[in-house]
């Protein structure tokens, strides 16, 4: 006599496919001028630490490394993208210009934009490279 009760049979989990390549995307502006993940993630950092120092610590950068990539993104881009803010017990600190927070969110867009333009590909990337690797 069945007691009503459904006995579940645990499911294994599937080992789980091979991660999809990923894009990495760099805009070259004019001639050596770029905007690229590394700057961006700097600009990100700072917005998250309040500091360039810290930013850079995160990075593994140094002060100088971090602050002197702010200074080209605003040589790049006419604009500064960081500025000072008032000092508490520790000192002062940075966050990003309103600019600043545009370029990441441009970015960011472009990237988004672009990863799902080419995911497909990138999927048929991956079915290719584990095939031949079989072969």
């Amino acid at each position: 006599m069945s007691s009503g009760k459904v006995h579940e049979i645990p499911v294994m989990p599937r080992a789980s496919a091979k991660p999809l390549p990923q894009l990495s995307l760099r805009i070259d502006l004019d001639g050596e001028d770029r905007i690229g993940p590394g700057k961006i993630e700097l600009l990100e950092q700072i917005r998250e630490h309040g500091s360039i120092s810290a930013a850079g610590r995160a990075m593994d950068m140094s002060y100088k490394r971090a602050w002197d990539l702010v200074d080209e993104i605003k040589r790049i881009c006419g604009h500064a993208v960081v500025e000072p803010q008032a000092g508490g017990k520790n000192g002062g600190g940075a966050m990003l210009t309103p600019f600043g927070e545009k370029l990441v969110a441009r970015y960011r867009k472009i990237e988004r934009d672009a990863a799902r333009a080419v995911h497909k590909e990138l999927e048929a990337l991956r079915s290719d490279i584990a095939r031949s690797r079989k072969s």
